[in-house]
């Protein structure tokens, strides 16, 4: 494997887990704001979603 070849998939895998930890956020808010049972989160998470 040549070191472009290599140096793309790091690339893309550190796209992946960024996306993945994005995704992790959003459910964690969105699980908080059910328990606090707050309108706050609702809004924050509406424009996440948006995005």
């Amino acid at each position: 494997m040549g070191p472009e070849l290599h140096y793309q998939m790091i690339i893309n895998r550190v796209a992946e887990l960024h996306e993945e930890a994005a995704t992790h956020r959003q459910v964690r808010e969105a699980e908080k704001g059910r328990k606090s049972g707050e309108r706050r989160h609702r809004a924050a998470f509406g424009k996440l979603r948006a995005s």
